[in-house]
């Protein structure tokens, strides 16, 4: 994996802008071309949202669940290395319409910690191969 390339319809997701991060500082280089690749991480899926998980008695939301998925596979040549694989974390947060802007901090930086943990899971992954 010395030159990597990655395929990713999306080139500004949180998750490939920390994965990218991640393996500069692992030594690879990042080739701008599949040819010049020893290896192709494909990112097929890459989505991000949040959900309701329940609602007070007037309806109104009252936590939230902040999920990531993502869909990938690494290939070397003609050989797969890591055949594809589905991930999603979740993690979920109470709601307060009377602290909005703090709960919307709160909601970033659930995202941004589900995505270190999951660019761990993928670097110890292909850390093993």
């Amino acid at each position: 994996m010395e030159r990597t390339f990655i395929a990713s319809s999306d080139r500004y997701s949180l998750f490939l802008r920390e994965f990218e991060a991640r393996l500069r500082d692992a030594g690879v280089e990042l080739s701008d071309s599949a040819t010049d690749a020893t290896a192709i991480f494909t990112i097929s899926f890459d989505d991000t949202a949040q959900r309701v998980l329940s609602v007070s008695a007037r309806n109104v939301p009252t936590e939230y669940e902040v999920y990531y998925s993502l869909t990938y596979s690494l290939d070397s040549g003609a050989i797969n290395l890591l055949p594809q694989q589905t991930l999603t974390l979740t993690r979920d947060y109470t709601y307060d319409s009377t602290l909005v802007l703090g709960k919307a901090r709160e909601e970033e930086l659930l995202r941004e910690a589900i995505v270190q943990d999951l660019v761990r899971i993928v670097m110890k992954q292909i850390s093993t191969l």
